[in-house]
C-alpha cells in the first residue's frame, strides 16, 4: 500500500526531554505525591499498567515534567528500543531517567499513537540499531535520535494507520487468549486421564 510522506528529522517534529532524575532507587511511599513510571510499568503491546506504578515522594529540586495523555515515553537503554503512547496518569505523574519523554510540537502534523507506532516497526528500529552505542548495554543519545528521520504522512493516513494498528493488536491480544484457554482445556484433559489411571490401579 503506498502513501505519500514526508521525511522529516525527530528533533523538527518533538520535544525530547530526560525522565525525572531519581537519585538511587525509587522508594516507595504512601503519601508521595506522584507516580514514577518505570519500565517494569511499560509494555510496547499492553501500554501502562497503571495499577503497579509504585507512589513516591520527589527529593530533586527539579520542577517535575508531569506525565500527561499523548506523551510518548521511548525506551533508550537496553537490549531492546522501543515506544509507548501514554494515556491519562490517574494522579500526578514522571517517568525514570530511562526513558526519553516525547512530546509532539505545537506546529508539527504527527499524531502522538503514530509516532510511538512508527518508533516501534523495522525502518525506523534499524535507524535505532545502527545509531546505538555501548558495548555492555546499548543505549541512544538524545542529539542521534533527534537526528533520525520519520516518513510523516497526512493526519487522515496517520489517523488510519493508528486505527489498523490497534485492530491488529486487539487480535493478537484475543488470539493469545485462545491459544491459553485451549492448552489449559488439553492440561485439564491430561490431568483427569492421569487420575483416571491411578484410580484403575
Amino acid at each position: 500500500m503506498a502513501i505519500d510522506a514526508q521525511d522529516l528529522h525527530v528533533g523538527d517534529l518533538l520535544h525530547l526531554k530526560s525522565g525525572y532524575p531519581f537519585r538511587g532507587s525509587i522508594e516507595e511511599s504512601a503519601d508521595g505525591e506522584a507516580l514514577a513510571l518505570q519500565m517494569k510499568d511499560v509494555d510496547p503491546e499492553l501500554g501502562v499498567d497503571w495499577a503497579g506504578v509504585t507512589r513516591t515522594s520527589l527529593a530533586g529540586r527539579k520542577h517535575p515534567d508531569w506525565l500527561r495523555a499523548g506523551d510518548v515515553l521511548f525506551v533508550s537503554k537496553g537490549a531492546r528500543f522501543y515506544a509507548v503512547c501514554i494515556d491519562e496518569p490517574p494522579s500526578p505523574a514522571v517517568c525514570s531517567p530511562h526513558f526519553f519523554l516525547l512530546r509532539v510540537a505545537p506546529h508539527a502534523p504527527l499524531l502522538p499513537a503514530f509516532l510511538a507506532w512508527q518508533m516501534n516497526q523495522p525502518p525506523f528500529q534499524r535507524q535505532l540499531q545502527q545509531a546505538a552505542e555501548g558495548s555492555s548495554q546499548l543505549s541512544i543519545r538524545r542529539p542521534v535520535l533527534e537526528s533520525l528521520t520519520l516518513s510523516v504522512p497526512s493526519l487522515a493516513d496517520q489517523q488510519r494507520i493508528v486505527t489498523l494498528a490497534e485492530l491488529a493488536r486487539r487480535e493478537r491480544l484475543t488470539l493469545k487468549q485462545l491459544i491459553h484457554n485451549r492448552e489449559q482445556q488439553l492440561q485439564s484433559l491430561a490431568e483427569g486421564l492421569a487420575q483416571s489411571a491411578q484410580a484403575s490401579l
